[in-house]
């Protein structure tokens, strides 16, 4: 009786077959991505440098406590105001500004549409915004606070924009990113918007827990 012998399989292809995959899923896979707050460290002074004094009335502190509860300058505030307060707040206009662009001496807001109060911010280069937390602070807490804080500014910044190039600072900064940041005329728009509402927040550190 003959040997019955086994069939070959052909495996020339098994290689292309499994390099396709490959390159299916390489494709098709979606990587997780950490999430969290765009933020930029403020930057140590030098030794021979004294910090500059900080009038109190510039400074709109805010705390959340271990229960997630919002403090505003020692006051209980509803999630839902701090907005509002950070708008008044930031364009107060009650004094005169630090100099910019080479002035010898600040000069007062002429674009601040607050109530002038002078027990309030001077002026929106002067005004800080300072943030602390406890370390059993919900993050998400935390996030919606600063998302409120950054929205204050997104406003006013908006509101000037239309007032002075009959556009939205959102609209304006999307133009100007859509030409790669070239555009020159563009960009002194923006630096303008910017200069004149500056986003200053600052995180103490997170506090214990009692």
């Amino acid at each position: 009786m003959a040997r019955r012998e086994n069939p070959e399989i052909n495996a020339g292809s098994m290689a292309d077959i499994a390099f396709l995959l490959l390159i299916f899923f390489l494709v098709t896979t979606t990587m997780d991505v950490d999430s969290g707050i765009s933020k930029k460290l403020a930057e140590k002074l030098p030794p021979n440098i004294t910090p500059p004094k900080i009038k109190e009335k510039n400074i709109f502190q805010i705390s959340i406590n271990k229960n997630n509860q919002l403090f505003v300058d020692g006051e209980v505030m509803d999630l839902k105001d701090l907005r509002e307060a950070a708008v008044k707040f930031i364009d107060n206009g009650g004094g005169v500004g630090n100099p910019v662009d080479g002035q010898e001496e600040g000069k007062p807001c002429d674009y601040c549409g607050g109530e002038r109060n002078p027990e309030s911010s001077d002026h929106p280069n002067k005004a800080i915004i300072s943030v602390e937390s406890d370390r059993a602070t919900e993050y998400g807490t935390y996030v919606t606070v600063q998302d409120e804080l950054l929205a204050a500014y997104t406003e006013l910044r908006n509101k000037l924009s239309q007032k002075r190039y009959n556009m939205s600072f959102t609209e304006l900064e999307e133009r100007f990113k859509e030409t790669a940041r070239k555009d020159e005329a563009l960009r002194k728009k923006v630096e303008d918007i910017k200069t004149s509402y500056p986003q200053i927040i600052t995180d103490l550190d997170p506090t214990d827990a009692n």
